[in-house]
């Protein structure tokens, strides 16, 4: 048993402790009080302090960073996750951006890959519109950029800015392309665990002349508590190379617009569906 835990202060564990529920997406609590070196009971209690933060949820005997039906994973999680294939998406979403265009980027980690493309400076000028706070700083320097903040009520958890005041200032513009992701896809519709981001991204296809979904493959074929909209509202729905035959078929089905994404560049440009 260590006993670095025990010596390390409560804030300091706690930072620890959901650096490594992050990096490992779920941990027992036995296993957390043996690694820590201090009792279940102190282990507990850091634990319903780090779900307070929103970082974690609690289940019997253990903690999860994860996603299901009903909680989205916290930002910080979501961001260490699937990045080489929303890095696969981004690229190929670049190809629909040009300079003069004004697009809006929602606040998922798949579109800010997006963003980090966009900071290299190889298209401008561009006038970008988020609710993402990551983004916002990615962009807040960057020559070339006219950024556009939507301003609401700031969510830590999702590190963005929602409520109805950022569904009004969505429902005054209109820009080019909206690039929007979303945490489950099936049977035609888009789903998504919470319904103050739902509201957002049902707003968001509403502003813009095309819309382009992005998902990476682990997202296909998976459901959440709110259907957000149905397919046929995005022009092309863009999908990494791990998506299954059975997923693809799915969209195939749902006369889907998609184009699959090859993860590694050296691959080529993917393959269409449902033209």
């Amino acid at each position: 048993m260590s006993s670095t835990g025990a010596q390390q202060g409560p804030a300091a564990r706690q930072a620890a402790m959901a650096e490594l529920v992050l990096a490992e997406g779920s941990a027992g609590a036995a296993e957390l009080a043996e690694r820590f070196g201090v009792s279940l009971m102190t282990i507990h209690r850091d634990l319903d302090e780090l779900e307070r933060q929103g970082i974690v949820r609690k289940f019997r005997g253990g903690v999860t960073a994860q996603p299901s039906g009903v909680f989205e994973s916290n930002v910080q999680y979501r961001l260490k996750t699937m990045r080489p294939h929303k890095a696969a998406l981004a690229s190929q979403a670049l190809r629909r951006i040009e300079p003069g265009m004004a697009i809006l980027l929602d606040d998922s980690t798949s579109t800010l890959e997006i963003a980090r493309l966009l900071r290299l400076g190889a298209i401008t000028p561009l006038t970008v519109v988020t609710n993402f706070l990551e983004a916002i700083n990615l962009l807040a320097d960057q020559r070339g950029i006219h950024l556009m903040a939507l301003g609401g009520d700031y969510d830590r958890l999702h590190s963005s800015f929602l409520g109805v005041s950022c569904v009004e200032a969505v429902e005054q513009l209109r820009v080019d392309v909206c690039f929007a992701s979303t945490s489950g896809v099936h049977g035609g519709y888009a789903y998504h665990q919470e319904q103050h981001i739902v509201s957002v991204k049902r707003a968001m296809p509403d502003a813009a002349a095309r819309n382009v979904l992005l998902v990476d493959h682990t997202k296909l074929g998976r459901v959440a508590l709110h259907r957000v909209a149905p397919l046929s509202r995005f022009d092309l729905l863009l999908v990494d190379d791990g998506a299954s035959p059975e997923a693809l078929r799915d969209l195939d089905e749902h006369k889907v617009r998609y184009e699959v994404c090859a993860t590694d560049p050296r691959e080529g440009d993917g393959r269409a569906g449902a033209t």
